[in-house]
């Protein structure tokens, strides 16, 4: 390795460990390609650059991953040590612990499927090029916009198939229309219609969970206004799980965005054999203990933070 590759790789390594910089920030900043970025990243461990540790192994966030598994019969509870991480970095970390995971399952699983927002871009972004066996990638709601496109569904299919080295079925449809009349022309096209039927059995879910009361993905993106907000939570809404917005007792709320939304609904998710989220802050206890109650979510990546606090709510 010659010193200028090796300054280029440490420089890549600071910034993206150190200081938080997604791979995307990181590629502009060094004028290459994201790939490239993941690339150097790669080589960096591979040279003992740097040494990546994905999980803690401390005491308290083992008792905190036992306690969560047994109080709500998950599959499995990851806890990440948060520690003088700022949300940006322990997002970060949430992701890494995800991808790790998840790849160590690649050989064994045939079809993954992939939901939306900022928690799954960040599992997305952390996955490491793979010659595995070819895995195929679903997405689980609508995937196109014209606004934060790094984060819809059709754009993060289109990174982690290029990552796997797998194939990707596609959404060409916004994940909430205008009216119920077009969702439903749209969801009866046989296209879509397929798709989304093919979501329904995927093998693994990548899902995100949302709380309509404060800003999140959806606003950030254009598709919950002010006023949805807040007749979001004059209709009792909670949380939302793959823009089905759900209620305290984790059932569907009486509201039009859920019936504007194309993607599979609540029910479809639960009979997926493993849906993983990943889930920071305080904002997130009370739609994630709902949707962990209602068994939406088998299996949960978490800082310890929140996850003692989850925990101390339902004690």
């Amino acid at each position: 390795m010659s010193m200028e590759e090796r300054r280029l790789i440490t420089k890549v390594v600071k910034l993206y460990y150190l200081e938080g910089w997604t791979q995307t920030e990181i590629a502009k900043k060094i004028n290459k390609s994201r790939p490239i970025v993941s690339k150097l990243l790669k080589q960096a461990k591979e040279n003992q650059v740097v040494e990546v540790y994905l999980k803690d192994s401390t005491v308290h966030t083992v008792q905190f991953e036992r306690k969560l598994e047994k109080k709500y019969n998950l599959k499995e509870a990851i806890v990440i040590e948060s520690a003088n991480s700022g949300p940006e970095l322990i997002m970060r970390k949430l992701g890494l612990a995800t991808a790790r995971y998840i790849e160590k399952k690649l050989d064994h699983i045939n079809t993954i499927g992939i939901s939306w927002g900022t928690s799954v871009y960040a599992v997305v972004e952390a996955f490491q090029y793979q010659a595995n066996k070819p895995i195929h990638l679903i997405p689980l709601i609508g995937g196109i916009g014209q606004d934060y496109i790094g984060y819809h569904t059709n754009s993060l299919l289109f990174e982690l198939s290029q990552k796997l080295n797998g194939t990707s079925s596609y959404l060409y449809a916004p994940a909430v229309v205008e009216s119920e009349e077009l969702r439903n022309h749209i969801i009866r096209s046989k296209d879509v219609k397929e798709v989304l039927t093919r979501g329904k059995q995927v093998d693994i879910a990548i899902v995100g969970i949302g709380n309509p009361g404060i800003q999140n993905t959806m606003t950030e993106m254009g598709y919950l206004l002010e006023e949805d907000q807040q007749s979001l939570m004059d209709a009792e809404a909670i949380g939302d799980i793959n823009s089905n917005f759900f209620d305290k007792n984790g059932e569907l709320v009486e509201h039009p965005l859920n019936n504007r939304t194309i993607g599979i609904d609540l029910q479809d998710i639960k009979k997926i054999p493993e849906v993983i989220t990943i889930a920071r802050g305080e904002h997130k206890i009370l739609p994630l203990h709902v949707a962990l109650e209602n068994h939406f979510i088998t299996t949960l990546v978490i800082d310890d933070k929140t996850a003692e606090k989850l925990l101390k709510s339902v004690e």
